[in-house]
């Protein structure tokens, strides 16, 4: 795989959800509000100076939320971090990079 070039779309992991709970927190606190439900459908990755993650997650009804989160190299011992987030989205939008 290319450096910088996003994977395929692959079916959420455990690892995906436990990344999509950790930011869970800064995306409430962007939106001003909770979410009951936070399922990690589908991701994708970037290997940049670290990793981009792309993560569609389900927020209810047919809500879904895109996240792109960010997880330095391990040397650099910092905490994952919601880079950026697209709303109102659909269990049929397809995820790209943002």
């Amino acid at each position: 795989m290319l450096c910088g070039a996003p994977s395929a779309v692959r079916a959420a992991t455990g690892e995906t959800q436990q990344i999509a709970d950790e930011v869970k927190p800064q995306l409430e606190e962007k939106e001003g509000k909770t979410f009951d439900v936070f399922t990690a459908v589908e991701f994708k990755t970037q290997v940049v100076a670290g990793t981009n993650y792309f993560i569609k997650v389900h927020v209810g009804n047919d809500e879904f939320v895109h996240l792109r989160v960010f997880r330095s190299l391990p040397h650099e011992n910092k905490p994952l971090s919601l880079h950026s987030y697209q709303n109102s989205k659909t269990k049929d939008d397809e995820l790209t990079y943002f």
